[in-house]
Order: structure tokens, then C-alpha cells, then sequence
């Protein structure tokens, strides 16, 4: 198996993610750094470790979805030794990693997994799954400029794709809307860029939902194991 799929299939990362780890001279085989992405893996005889942890294939899945806070980040390792939402959910004894991520300033839903496949599966570009939204945005946008938003705006070097907004609520005195955003893209921060790209800048941002998947009432910080259905939806998203 190569070691990307490997990786992946470990639960670690992402395919394109592993493939990152790799080449930062993170992996070890039988002790020594391995760089090669064609690399193939033994998986009944290698010993294969990332950050000195070692690494397996997982015979039992967890799949949990979070309520992140604001202020953790949703990568493993960070320069500024921020918290990590993995601080969150110590007591889960498998070792599980977000699929998709919410930048350090968003709160809200994220699902989290040692699946590989199922990590796979739904970071791939093909598999349009609505990711909704709620963002406190700074003014009250017109109706051109959510038509604007609706259509795709041009974003650094791409154009975002078709999107839903509404606004739920508006406060005159404070001079915010509250909109209801819906993507199926996971760009970095994109949500962020799109309403700063309209002029009305994000104040606050929440993920709610993923596809079907919702927090269910769970408090900021707090997590849940997904349901036997949940996560059958999750694995038949085409």
C-alpha cells in the first residue's frame, strides 16, 4: 500500500494531507525518515511512526462531531503552541482527526474520525456537501451585493462556486446582520474572504451543519458520538 494511503487509511490525514506530512520529514519506517510519496507499505511487518508516535490500521472507527470553540486550532501541530481541538477529546482512546477544518477564530460544528476512506471521501472536491453558516457580518448587505454572493465572486487567483446567504436578522443600532451562509467548497477561510470580497466583513463566525449532520444542542467545547445513521450518511454522500 502506498504510504499516503496508508496514512490515510490510519486515520491520520488526508491522502493530499498525508502527502504534506511526508514531505516535512515526518514519517518514519523501521526507524528511518521516509520522503518518497511512492513509497509502499508493508502493512502486516512495517513500523511506522509520525512525530515518534506510532501510527496503525484501526479495526474500530470513531466518528464524533464537536462544537468547536473559538480559539483552538484544528491541526495537530502549531508554531504558536496554540490549543488544538484534539485537547478536546483526550478521553477517546483511538487516535481521530478532523476531517476538513474551521480556522482559529470559528466556532461550530466539526466531525471528527479515524476513517481514512470516509476522511477521504469528503475533503475530495467531487462531493458537494453543503457546510452551513452563521456569520455576524458588519453592515447589511444589499440586495445586489448578496446576488453577488449567490453568483461566485473572484477570490485571489479563483472564483468561489454558487452559494447561498440569507439574512435572519439585521440590528440598525450596532450596525450588524446576522446571515445564514451555505457552501459545499472548503477553501481556506473562505466564508471569511467571500463577505469581506461583498464589503461586510465577518464579526463572528458559526458552523452549524454539515450536509444532514447538526450539533444537537452540545455546548461550546462539548462533543458527541454520531449516530448509526448519521455516519451511514455520511458514507453514502456520492
Amino acid at each position: 500500500m502506498r504510504i499516503n494511503k496508508y496514512i490515510a487509511s490510519c486515520g491520520v490525514a488526508s491522502r493530499r494531507k498525508a502527502e504534506e506530512i511526508i514531505l516535512d520529514r515526518r514519517v518514519k519506517v523501521n526507524g528511518e525518515i521516509v520522503t518518497e510519496l511512492s513509497f509502499n507499505i508493508d502493512e502486516n511487518k512495517d513500523v511506522v511512526e509520525i512525530d515518534e508516535k506510532l501510527i496503525s490500521l484501526s479495526e474500530n472507527y470513531v466518528y464524533i462531531v464537536l462544537n468547536k470553540p473559538e480559539g483552538y486550532i484544528t491541526t495537530v501541530k502549531d508554531q504558536f503552541d496554540r490549543p488544538s481541538v484534539l485537547d478536546l477529546v483526550t478521553d477517546i482512546k483511538e487516535r481521530v482527526y478532523p476531517i476538513g477544518r474551521l480556522d482559529y477564530e470559528t466556532s461550530g460544528l466539526l466531525i471528527l474520525t479515524n476513517d481514512g476512506d470516509l476522511t477521504y471521501k469528503l475533503t475530495h472536491p467531487k462531493h458537494e456537501v453543503d457546510k452551513t453558516y452563521v456569520a455576524l457580518v458588519k453592515g447589511h448587505p444589499t440586495y445586489e451585493e448578496l446576488k453577488n454572493f449567490r453568483d461566485g465572486l473572484e477570490i485571489e487567483d479563483y472564483k468561489t462556486a454558487p452559494a447561498k446567504i440569507r439574512v435572519v436578522d439585521v440590528n440598525e443600532e450596532k450596525n450588524y446582520s446576522k446571515c445564514e451562509i451555505k457552501i459545499h467548497e472548503g477553501r481556506n477561510r473562505q466564508v471569511r474572504k467571500m463577505c469581506k470580497a461583498i464589503n461586510h466583513p465577518v464579526l463572528r463566525l458559526r458552523r452549524v451543519a454539515m450536509g444532514d449532520i447538526k450539533l444537537r444542542g452540545l455546548k461550546i467545547g462539548e462533543y458527541r458520538h454520531l449516530t448509526k445513521e448519521e455516519v451511514e450518511y455520511l458514507k453514502g454522500i456520492k
